[in-house]
């Protein structure tokens, strides 16, 4: 008898999320991290989910690359779209959270495991895969570590100055893996000025795509301390609500 998690028909509680894994050119992440943030390797990690938010699904894409900050490894997230437009301009106000609105469909069939998401009628991420079979889950609970940017520059746009100045938030998981299947299949990176994944994160190798469920244990979303306000100047100016470089909120002109 399969040990595989089990929900109820309809139910949108309980989806694994897809976890893709790949490595990029050497050196890309470095130069989108803030100056304070530190880049660990050529890592890239997307992640696709459906999980119920105020009563109904949100279906959301993440992409976040490894970064150091005061010692401490973690993950940066550049950006995190969704389909609730309700959650996505409140945590960019309270937590800094890099959320912007994205069209995301995500399912499985028996064996096989479709995702894409498209944002301003470009698709950027497509994965279409096949399931393997189950992999052993990490044995112990762990406390991964990941880092937004939280700031609010000056009203008139005066140069260099801020209302808020930027500061890194750590949000802290703490969670144990209870059932993980290996995927087999493709992942394609396409070319779109307003999500520029495939232009500034390339895939130069898969290293893995996992269907994953998790039991949450805590989760504390905490301010971890300033950035340089001057140095971090170049890179308040993003698309959308993302961490993408952008020029007064959307792409910029050489993208």
């Amino acid at each position: 008898m399969s040990d595989a998690p089990m929900i109820r028909p309809a139910d949108i509680a309980g989806w694994p999320k897809l976890v893709i894994d790949y490595r990029t050119r050497e050196g890309a992440t470095a130069p989108l991290l803030p100056p304070g943030l530190g880049a660990v390797d050529d890592r890239v990690q997307i992640g696709v989910y459906c999980v119920p938010v105020q009563g109904e699904p949100e279906y959301g894409i993440s992409i976040k690359v490894p970064a150091t900050w005061q010692g401490t490894e973690g993950w940066y997230t550049l950006g995190l779209g969704i389909d609730q437009e309700a959650a996505i301009f409140i945590s960019g106000e309270l937590n800094g959270q890099p959320k912007f609105p994205c069209t995301i469909r995500y399912w499985r069939l028996g064996d096989e495991v479709h995702a894409r998401a498209t944002h301003q009628g470009y698709t950027f991420v497509t994965f279409d895969g096949v399931v393997t079979g189950p992999v052993d889950p990490a044995p112990d609970a762990r406390t991964e570590h990941e880092w937004w940017t939280k700031y609010s520059r000056a009203i008139g746009g005066a140069e260099k100055s801020y209302d808020f100045p930027p500061h890194v938030v750590d949000v802290a998981t703490t969670s144990r893996e209870t059932h993980v299947e290996a995927v087999d299949g493709t992942l394609r990176l396409l070319d779109s000025p307003w999500d520029p994944v495939a232009r500034l994160l390339p895939c130069e190798e898969l290293i893995s795509a996992r269907l994953v469920h998790k039991a949450v244990t805590a989760r504390e979303i905490s301010d971890a301390g300033t950035l340089d306000p001057d140095a971090f100047w170049p890179h308040a100016d993003v698309i959308g609500g993302s961490r993408w470089p952008g020029h007064r909120g959307g792409p910029r002109p050489d993208s």
